[in-house]
This record gives C-alpha cells, sequence and structure tokens, in this order.
C-alpha cells in the first residue's frame, strides 16, 4: 500500500477520498531533526510552507526509505531542495493553479486596507479612540497598479484591478506577455517611478532582496508596496526605513524574512496592513489545492 504523510494540513475532503482510492494517509507534522527518519517510511510527502524538506532530510530519507514523491500544497518550491531530490530520483510536484484567486484577492484586500486605513482605525477604535477627521483615504479607481512578476497570480490581480478603474502595468522576467495587451509591459524602474500601488509576485530570490533602499526610493511618497508573494524579496529595514521617513504612504504584506515574524516594529506600523501568511488559506482554494494532490497522486502510481 502506498503510504502518504501529510505534514502542514489537507482539506478532509482530498484525505477522504485518497484513502477511499487505497492509499493510506497520516497527517501529522514533524520537526526538521526527526522528519528525515519518518519519510523512510513513506512514499509521498504532501508540505504546505511550514515544512522545510532540505538536502539533510532527504539524504535520510533515502537511507533505506521508499520516498518517491514530495508534493508542495501551493504555488512556491522554495522550502523544497527541488534539483537535489530530482537528482536523487524523488520527483516533485506542486499546487500551481489552485490558490491563485485567492493570493490576488487578499493583495487586492490589502491595498483596500491601506488605501482607507481600515488595519488602524480598527486599532484605534478598539483603543477607544474616534479618529474620524484623521483617516481621509484615497480611491483606488483611476490609480495605476505596478505587478512585479506577470504569472497566474498576478493576472488575477490584473482582471480584478481592471474592473475596479485601475490601469495596470506589469513587468516580467520573461518579457511581454502575449494575448495581454490590454496592460502596459513596462521596465522594473518604470513600474516603481509610476506605480501609485506596486504588488508583487514573484519566487524567492536565493536570499537576496529584490526591492531594496534603492528600489524603494524610486517610488512615489504616496505610493504604496504590496508584497503577498515571498518573505526575503522586500528588505524589511529598508521597507521600515522608508516607512518612518515618509518615502512611501505604507504597505500591505503578508509573508515575511523569518517565518513566524518577530519583526514587531514593522507589525505593529501605523502605516502597514499585515496578515500572517495567509495567502492560500481560504476555504475554496484549500479544497482545490486537495483536489489537485489527488490527482498528481493517482496518476503518478498509475
Amino acid at each position: 500500500m502506498v503510504r502518504i504523510l501529510v505534514t502542514d494540513g489537507m482539506s478532509a475532503s482530498a484525505v477522504k477520498e485518497l484513502k477511499e482510492k487505497g492509499f493510506e494517509v497520516v497527517e501529522q507534522f514533524y520537526e526538521p531533526e526527526v522528519l528525515g527518519e519518518e519519510l523512510k517510511n513513506f512514499d509521498v510527502v504532501v508540505v504546505r510552507s511550514a515544512t522545510k524538506v532540505r538536502k539533510p532530510i532527504i539524504d535520510k530519507a533515502l537511507e533505506g526509505g521508499k520516498l518517491k514523491l514530495i508534493i508542495r500544497g501551493g504555488v512556491g518550491v522554495d522550502n523544497i531542495d527541488v534539483a537535489y531530490a530530482e537528482e536523487k530520483g524523488i520527483a516533485v510536484r506542486n499546487t500551481p493553479n489552485a490558490s491563485s484567486a485567492s493570493v490576488a484577492e487578499l493583495a487586492l484586500a490589502h491595498m483596500f486596507a491601506v488605501a482607507r486605513f481600515i488595519a488602524i482605525s480598527n486599532v484605534s477604535m478598539r483603543d477607544g479612540k474616534w479618529d474620524k477627521k484623521k483617516y481621509k483615504g484615497t480611491e483606488i479607481s483611476g490609480k495605476t497598479l505596478g505587478l512585479i512578476g506577470f504569472g497566474r497570480i498576478a493576472k488575477e490581480l490584473a482582471k480584478r484591478a481592471e474592473v475596479l478603474g485601475m490601469k495596470v502595468l506589469y513587468t516580467n522576467r520573461r518579457g511581454k506577455v502575449e494575448g495581454f495587451d490590454n496592460y502596459e509591459y513596462c521596465t522594473l524602474e518604470d513600474i516603481l517611478k509610476r506605480s501609485d500601488y506596486v504588488s508583487l509576485h514573484i519566487p524567492s530570490q536565493n536570499g537576496k532582496a529584490l526591492i531594496g533602499k534603492d528600489e524603494i526610493a524610486m517610488m512615489k511618497n504616496s505610493a504604496y508596496l504590496i508584497n503577498c508573494a515571498r518573505g526575503g524579496v522586500v528588505d524589511e529595514k529598508a521597507l521600515l526605513d522608508a516607512l518612518n521617513n515618509e518615502v512611501i504612504a505604507g504597505a500591505g504584506i503578508d509573508v515575511y524574512e523569518e517565518e513566524p515574524t518577530k519583526n514587531t516594529e514593522l507589525i505593529n506600523h501605523a502605516k502597514v496592513s499585515v496578515t500572517p501568511h495567509i495567502g492560500a488559506s481560504t476555504k475554496e482554494a484549500q479544497t482545490r489545492i486537495g483536489e489537485e494532490i489527488v490527482k498528481i497522486i493517482i496518476e503518478f502510481f498509475k
């Protein structure tokens, strides 16, 4: 019987379907120091963002083990040493389609939150304050959204922004994308200089920040930076300095250099809207992720 370890949770309907199809499913989180040893007993491991599958874990799992497949329930696979796993004969898959709409909607939610002071006014009202005159916001309609990266999530966000009356710019490492002439392709520098909202939709940059002090300095002082992509693609120190010195107007953040984040100064800043890496955390997305995982496993073991 094929044994599947689910370390970071999966929809109950997907677990049920796998069991009905004859797979054994174990739902259990293991700390890194014991994960490799435990993986010896499984053919498949399904992870989200919490579990990291690095070289030492892969090596330990292959010491007399039978691991054949690693699945990331989500888009990014930067928590898995993909090339090394594949070199060792372990297939790696992800679920790139399932959560695009959910992440796009969260990015949009952060845009509304910073535009209308929703985050800080929630806090101030609970502190007994009535700062009605203090929070004069701006409308989303008529503003320019700049997308850094133009994959599935960015395209979903672009569709929603266009309906709201926003002008959409994008930059992409592979150049202009055919079929999206209603959006303007630009350089990164143009995106930063022209956008009222800059939203990041790129993978991890191997520990390097794409958006640092120099990039933030190019932005309008009325602009907002939105990051629902990956922690580390924005230099948090540079962002804090920019917020404190009114270089930009604010930020919406779902991902952090370290998770759970210890950057209390950033998450408590009056000019930011923050969430704890919940981009894909909707009922609909988790159901779709589960369905995609089931499909991957069935196809793999046919």
